[in-house]
């Protein structure tokens, strides 16, 4: 059995996994939960997204697709990210 992760301890979680997935210079403690990931926050691109797209599919067991109505909320920030997974990652 799993144990369930605070909201912080998963977006501790997912910072550190964008940084390593996506070989950020970046430091996962530092990445602001609110702050943009795309464009001027954390400075994703689309490629980014999608690579972190599919990191998010087989951790998570779930997909998140570009035409998704809410796919540039889902992206909009870390925790943003981290509430979107909680509410549709496989129990």
């Amino acid at each position: 059995m799993t144990t369930q992760l605070t909201p912080m301890e998963l977006e501790l979680e997912l910072a550190r996994m964008i940084v390593e997935s996506l070989n950020l210079e970046a430091i996962p403690e530092h990445i602001e939960p609110e702050k943009p990931l795309y464009r001027d926050g954390l400075g994703l691109d689309s490629i980014d997204l999608l690579e972190l797209s599919l990191v998010i599919s087989k951790k998570y067991g779930f997909q998140i697709k570009s035409d998704d109505p809410d796919v540039t909320h889902i992206f909009s920030s870390l925790r943003a990210l981290a509430s979107t997974i909680e509410k549709r990652r496989a129990k």
